[in-house]
């Protein structure tokens, strides 16, 4: 973090020991030999009082640790979106493929474990929803955008939100084709099984 050569910095600037800053921020020299070594970071108190002994704003003093974390939380961000991403595709083809031998070789006990399946899948798709939400991302090239750590421009930005409401009928009607496409399916090999 940043924060530490920060504090190193204004602390030579104004000659003085680690002992003297700590008197005047009312910590030990180990407390700020500790900020220093980037072993542990201010309280907002010691955050306040050092920016007002270097006569610089608290913006100026953290300006590199905000940069490098927001860079972590995105980058934990897009790792978990990734995740869930590939866990509910994963589960999703196995909720389609197993119906069939599940119903038809687990009978009665198949039914219940495509619906825990099911259930797990619905629980990373509305997992996926509330991120895609939060980061405020809908449109595919908002989510591959997102996905590679960048942004959308104003202008793009305003774009891709026009398009949303068209993606959003456009999955509907993909997925209803696709459940149609099962329960016919299903029908057929009940059929030609000879119990319909």
């Amino acid at each position: 973090m940043e924060i530490g050569r920060q504090i190193k910095k204004y602390r030579l600037e104004l000659k003085m020991s680690q002992e003297e800053l700590a008197d005047k921020v009312y910590v030990t020299r180990q407390t700020v030999s500790n900020w220093e070594n980037d072993k542990n970071y201010p309280d907002i108190n010691s955050l306040v009082l050092l920016s007002s002994l270097f006569g610089i704003s608290l913006d100026v003093l953290v300006k590199g640790d905000i940069k490098k974390m927001e860079e972590m939380i995105r980058e934990e961000d897009v790792k978990k979106l990734n995740r869930d991403a590939w866990v509910y595709t994963i589960l999703l083809v196995v909720t389609v493929v197993s119906i069939v031998p599940l119903f038809f070789f687990l009978w009665p006990a198949g039914i219940g474990i495509w619906v825990c399946i099911y259930a797990v899948t619905m629980y990373f798709a509305r997992r996926i929803e509330k991120q895609k939400k939060e980061h405020d991302i809908g449109t595919y090239k908002e989510i591959k955008m997102f996905m590679e750590g960048k942004r959308l421009d104003e202008i793009e930005k305003i774009r891709e939100e026009g398009k949303r409401p068209y993606q959003t009928w456009a999955l509907a009607l993909l997925f209803a084709a696709i459940a149609f496409a099962v329960v016919i399916g299903l029908c057929f090999l009940l059929g030609r099984l000879g119990l319909i």
